[in-house]
């Protein structure tokens, strides 16, 4: 009861806060430049330059401390020692070359980055054309995108218990190992499993990501002009054609929007390596990499700041384009 009344005070706190902000800073600036008298003209012009600044004013400064400042104090602390006193320059870095944790951290993301973004963006524009066409295509629909609605740790136990294994002489309970038994298999420890398991894991994410895909592609579907479609079948045009001749090329932009999108989020995975292998058995990312290095044990604040700009370095192309691309298709 004390952490609900906590969270409904910041609530009812902030948004107070953001009423007396808004109506106060209002209220400030006509009172500076009154749209009366004689330099009324002027004093609106004025206004009208500044007031937008005055809404934007809490977000800037909500970005500037919790994004801008810890991307320079994360540049500070990855040139510094693991307590963050002694100045060592590139050693850090220099480090994560020769570290075969930091080589096999950016190979699994490489193989992610592979996997993942293709995959649930297939699957999602599966999805999207086959409900779309179906009578009961909303409850399909609802039912690919509920595991959006799941947090990554939750997916991760969730899909843990799949992967489940117990002793033969026992009952499985992972839904994996009671399939393998059940047409005469051993029980597997699937997460242990090198190389594989890397996929195991990815099936997570592609599970979860698949209904985003979706719902975004099914929109710009249902955005194509049915004139060009009424033209294909009256050309002669089959179903295969029409979905990947004249569909799918009207919807690349969103395609590529989607496919970014995912990327971004298969770089920054942590939650679920954290919570079905931590890392272990050969399925150690970038961002459980940080974490162990940052948190765990005697923290070395250098190290893992070093590995935090690389997945910064990263994400950052990645994202400048995919912003490049919005606005292009908002054109």
């Amino acid at each position: 009861m004390e952490q609900l009344g906590f969270a409904g005070a910041t609530i009812v706190a902030g948004v107070f806060g953001c009423v007396a902000w808004f109506w106060g800073s209002n209220w400030l600036l006509d009172t500076i430049y009154p749209p009366r008298g004689e330099n009324a003209g002027r004093n609106i012009l004025r206004t009208n330059m500044i007031r937008p600044w005055l809404f934007l004013a809490p977000a800037v400064l909500c970005l500037a401390a919790y994004l801008v400042y810890p991307v320079f104090n994360s540049i500070w602390r990855s040139l510094h020692d693991a307590a963050g006193q002694n100045w060592v320059g590139l050693d850090n870095f220099r480090w994560l070359v020769g570290d075969p944790k930091f080589r096999e951290s950016i190979f699994n993301n490489l193989l992610w980055l592979l996997v993942v973004p293709a995959l649930s963006t297939l699957f999602g524009l599966l999805a999207a054309q086959v409900t779309d066409r179906i009578r009961w295509g909303n409850l399909a629909k609802s039912l690919i995108f509920m595991p959006m609605a799941i947090s990554f740790v939750g997916a991760g136990v969730i899909w843990k218990f799949i992967y489940d294994y117990r002793d033969a002489s026992q009952d499985q309970i992972g839904l994996l190992n009671a399939i393998n038994v059940f047409f005469g298999g051993e029980p597997q420890t699937w997460l242990t499993i090198p190389f594989w398991n890397s996929f195991l894991l990815m099936a997570v994410l592609i599970w979860i990501q698949t209904g985003f895909a979706m719902v975004i592609l099914s929109a710009a579907l249902r955005g194509i002009p049915e004139e060009t479609i009424e033209a294909a079948i009256i050309d002669g045009a089959n179903p295969w054609q029409l979905f990947f001749k004249i569909k799918v090329p009207q919807i690349w932009g969103t395609i590529a929007v989607v496919w970014t999108t995912i990327t971004i989020t298969v770089l920054k995975v942590f939650d679920i390596v954290f919570v079905m292998s931590n890392g272990q058995w050969g399925t150690q990312v970038l961002a459980n990499f940080m974490y162990d290095w940052m948190f765990r044990g005697a923290p070395d604040y250098g190290r893992g700041s070093a590995i935090a700009l690389v997945i910064m370095a990263l994400v950052t192309p990645i994202m400048v384009w995919n912003i490049r691309n919005v606005r292009r298709e908002m054109r």
